[in-house]
Formats: structure tokens, C-alpha cells, sequence
């Protein structure tokens, strides 16, 4: 009797926590993937409340710039119209650090901020040195040749002289550091001097010289406090909701996010768009496979093939015009007139025409195409390298001596990639909190329902065995064979009779 009264007590017991598991369980199936959008939503927001503001205002990630320098091999043969040879020189890599200041919340849910930008040489990872010589084309001389192609010859022939007393050519040799960070350059103080305006900088010249300890503009962007689907997408950039460099409003739009986090919960179906005030554009990236990055799932996004492409080959970048072969965009609209064009590196995914007019150039995918890695759930990248070229049309302008016989083409100059890849504590704690936890509840929600089955299972399983013996059995307490006289159907044992026994 205590034996099977401590069973069915033990049974009750199997019963309820099974009951109990499989209801937290299925709870938890119902719950937790709103919780964890809950929780994202929070702590991806703009808010100094938020877990991301901080990796926000001061990006954690390590980001480094490589840039690779095109030095031509037969300037002199160029000259005289001889197709350009080219070598590619480096990386000279610089560690780059970006920190957002005169942050400052509005009532429309959006916040404005600044982001300085200063960068570091790192001979350690760099193939050379900032005092190393590179023979490019002189961009000052190309670019004032090239505005006066269609002046009265009268000009051409000062600017000649003017050249040939300041020693100007066509082509110059300058350091790295020079190249990048900027030299004096007497054209550039003559310019400066007596036609004021023409040249929307002051002292030296450099490719690089404006982004080193400085700032891309005044940003406004969403904080996503109210619209979680605005965060991060740019309001307006130095007060503008678009921009004056190009021939049709598509193409004017300030687009997407400044280029560093984006709204979360994305979908293969979903791309990144971000506006660039070095391109002077907004570019959108499309998906293109799902990934993994140190235990942490992303979605890698790359540049479609029409993000370069002219307006012939892809009508929407007509506005981006006057263009020449698909694959080059044209930004001498907002570089000071000088006729500069951005596209990938070596002219990946360009014309071919392009390539096969500079010798030296190797386009392929895996060292010029780039890439980002986002972590759909969040929006944030966890790797990424963006890869852009900057070349310079040439040509011979007739009555301007320092071009020679130059025969048209458009001459790269540099390209160069900007990657980080998230790491070292600032990754571990985005794995703990962003896919460690989450896993683990989700785990926890489907073990605590198969165990609650499972405890139900025995308990169902105890009761219907218990339930048989009991048939069997007859009522509990009762005696197992009931008394009186034997039944007629039931042979009474008897003595066997001698007869028998003979």
C-alpha cells in the first residue's frame, strides 16, 4: 500500500512539472523573439542609454586605409603618344580613427553630429615608405589645360608661358606624403592670387589633404527613437536634403545612412544605401549571400554592376553625364572642375576598353570588387572593405605645349580600401549579448517543452499501466480469489480411484 501511494504521488509530481515545462516552453516560443526585438530595438537606437551608443559615437572597430599608387613607367613616350604603362606601387597602409563631436539631439527625432577623421602611417603593414618617389600626371596642369581647351589661343599661349616659367609639366615626381597630405606648388599660389575662387581650397595641394584632421560635413541623421525603421538614414547633410552636382533630382537625392550602421532586421530582399561626400553621391549596395563571421551570421552586401555604369547602359546615371565608356563616373562637378573619375580598381566591372588602354592593369574580383558584411539582426558591419579608384582624363590640348602629343585616355591615379573588421573585446561582448543569449534561450524554450512532453509522456504512460493492474487485480483492498463453492465449470481434484492407478 505505501509502496504504490508513493508512486502516484511521485507520478502527480512527474505530472505537474511536465506540465509546467511544456507551458514555460511554449511561452517562451511565443515570447522570446519579440523580447529579443525588443531588446535590439533599445539598444541599437541612437541614445545615450543605448549599448551601442558609445561603439555609435566612437567607432571601436580598427579601420584601416591601403592605398596602392599607379607610377608611370614612359612619361616621356607618353608625350609623344605612346599608351601609358603603369606599375602598381604599395599598399602604404594608415591606421584611420573617426570620433563623432558637436553631437546635438533634436525634437524630431533626429540628432546632428560632426565626425573628425585623422589618420596614422603604418610602415609595419605598409610595402614602402611616405618619402618614396611616384611619377603621376600633374593634376594641376591636366586640369587647367583641360578648362581652357575651348579659349581664344591667346589665353593658351600665357598659360604656356606661364607653365614654362614655373616649371610646370605634365607629368611630376612627388613623394607619397607629398601626393597624399599636400606640397606648395607656385601654380597653385598664382591661381590663388589673382584668380580668387577658381579652386575651393588654400594652400597645399593633396589628394588626401582635405580628409586628414577634419571633417565630411555637418550630418542630421534619424535616431530611430520613435521610427526604429528611419534609424541612422540621413535627414540631411550641412543642412541640405540634396545636393547641386548633378543633372536630374535621382541623382541629387541624398540617400540611405552616412555610411556606418544601418536599421535593423534586414532581409536578403533588403540593400544598403549611404551617402559619401567624397563621391559626392549616394551608392546603394545590393545582397548577395548570407555568411558567417566569427560565429556571428551576416549578410554579405557588394556593389551591383551599374553603380559605375554611364547612362547609356543604365538610364538612371544619365544625370551623373557627361560620361565617357561605362564603368568611370565623372566628378569634376564637385572636384573643382579638373576631370576626375571614380570607379573600382583597375576598372573592375568597367568597359574593357578602359583596361586594355593603360598597360599594367589586372581587374578581377577578388582583390578590386568590395564588400560588407552586416549583422542582419542589428545592422551593424562586422567586416567590410571598400574599394574605389581615382583616375584622371588626359589628353594633348592644342596650343598648351606641356601636353605634347598625349593621346585621350583616362589614367588611373590611385585606388585604395577602406576596411575594419570588428574584434577583440568589442566583438566578444556583440557575441555574448547579440547571438550568444539569443541562442541560448532558444534552446532553453525547446528543451524545456520536450521535457515537459517527455515527463507527461511517463506520467500518462504510469497511469494507464496502473489503471490495467488494477483491472486485473480486481478492487484495491480486496482479497485476489473470492470464497465460497467452487464453480461447476471448475474440476474438483480428486483421489484417483485404484482402478485408475492399475
Amino acid at each position: 500500500m505505501g509502496g504504490r501511494s508513493r508512486a502516484r504521488k511521485a507520478a502527480a509530481v512527474l505530472g505537474v512539472t511536465g506540465l509546467l515545462c511544456a507551458a514555460l516552453g511554449a511561452v517562451m516560443i511565443l515570447l522570446v523573439p519579440s523580447l529579443i526585438r525588443q531588446q535590439v530595438a533599445k539598444n541599437v537606437r541612437i541614445d545615450p542609454s543605448s549599448l551601442s551608443f558609445s561603439m555609435w559615437k566612437e567607432i571601436p572597430v580598427p579601420f584601416y586605409m591601403s592605398v596602392y599608387f599607379f607610377d608611370v613607367m614612359n612619361p616621356d613616350e607618353v608625350l609623344q603618344g605612346a599608351t601609358p604603362e603603369v606599375q602598381e606601387r604599395g599598399p602604404y597602409v594608415y591606421r584611420q580613427f573617426r570620433r563623432k563631436n558637436s553631437i546635438s539631439f533634436h525634437d524630431n527625432d533626429t540628432v546632428s553630429f560632426r565626425e573628425n577623421g585623422s589618420f596614422h602611417f603604418q610602415p609595419d603593414k605598409s610595402r614602402g615608405s611616405e618619402s618614396d618617389y611616384i611619377m603621376l600626371p600633374n593634376i594641376l596642369v591636366m586640369a587647367a589645360s583641360a578648362m581652357m581647351e575651348h579659349r581664344p589661343a591667346g589665353l593658351k599661349l600665357l598659360m604656356t608661358l606661364m607653365f614654362t616659367t614655373m616649371g610646370q609639366r605634365a607629368f611630376m615626381n612627388r613623394t607619397v606624403g607629398e601626393i597624399m597630405w599636400g606640397y606648395d606648388d607656385p601654380l597653385l599660389d598664382f591661381l590663388n592670387k589673382y584668380l580668387p575662387g577658381t579652386l575651393p581650397f588654400k594652400g597645399k595641394f593633396g589628394l588626401f589633404a582635405g580628409l586628414n584632421n577634419s571633417d565630411s560635413g555637418l550630418f542630421t541623421v534619424f535616431t530611430g527613437v520613435k521610427n526604429l525603421s528611419r534609424i541612422h538614414l540621413v535627414d540631411k547633410w550641412n543642412g541640405l536634403s540634396k545636393v547641386n552636382y548633378w543633372h536630374s533630382e535621382q541623382c541629387n537625392s541624398i540617400n540611405g545612412t552616412s555610411g556606418q550602421m544601418w536599421p535593423p532586421f534586414m532581409t536578403p530582399e533588403s540593400s544598403l544605401e549611404f551617402y559619401s561626400p567624397e563621391a559626392c553621391r549616394s551608392m546603394r549596395l545590393i545582397y548577395q549571400e548570407e555568411g558567417v563571421f566569427q560565429g556571428i551570421p551576416t549578410y554579405r552586401f557588394v556593389a551591383p554592376k551599374t553603380l559605375f555604369a554611364n547612362g547609356s547602359v543604365y538610364p538612371p546615371n544619365e544625370g551623373f553625364c557627361p560620361c565617357l565608356e561605362s564603368g568611370i563616373q565623372n566628378v569634376s562637378t564637385c572636384r573643382f572642375g579638373a576631370p576626375l573619375f571614380l570607379s573600382h580598381p583597375h576598372f573592375y566591372n568597367a568597359d574593357p576598353i578602359l583596361a586594355e588602354s593603360v598597360l599594367g592593369l589586372h581587374p578581377n574580383a577578388e582583390d578590386h570588387a568590395l564588400f560588407l558584411d552586416i549583422h542582419p539582426v542589428t545592422g551593424i558591419p562586422m567586416n567590410c572593405s571598400v574599394k574605389l579608384q581615382l583616375s584622371l582624363y588626359i589628353k594633348a590640348i592644342k596650343g598648351i605645349g606641356q601636353t605634347g602629343k598625349i593621346q585621350p585616355v583616362v589614367l588611373p591615379l590611385l585606388w585604395f580600401a577602406q576596411s575594419g573588421a570588428m574584434e577583440g573585446k568589442t566583438l566578444r561582448t556583440f557575441y555574448t549579448q547579440l547571438v550568444l543569449t539569443p541562442n541560448i534561450l532558444h534552446y532553453i524554450q525547446y528543451v524545456l517543452l520536450a521535457l515537459g512532453c517527455a515527463l507527461l509522456l511517463i506520467t500518462v504512460v504510469y497511469q494507464v499501466r496502473s489503471q490495467g493492474c488494477k483491472d486485473a487485480l480486481g478492487q484495491p483492498g480486496g482479497a485476489p480469489w473470492s470464497e465460497g463453492p467452487p464453480s461447476p465449470r471448475t474440476p474438483l481434484l480428486q483421489e484417483p480411484s485404484p482402478q485408475a492407478l492399475a
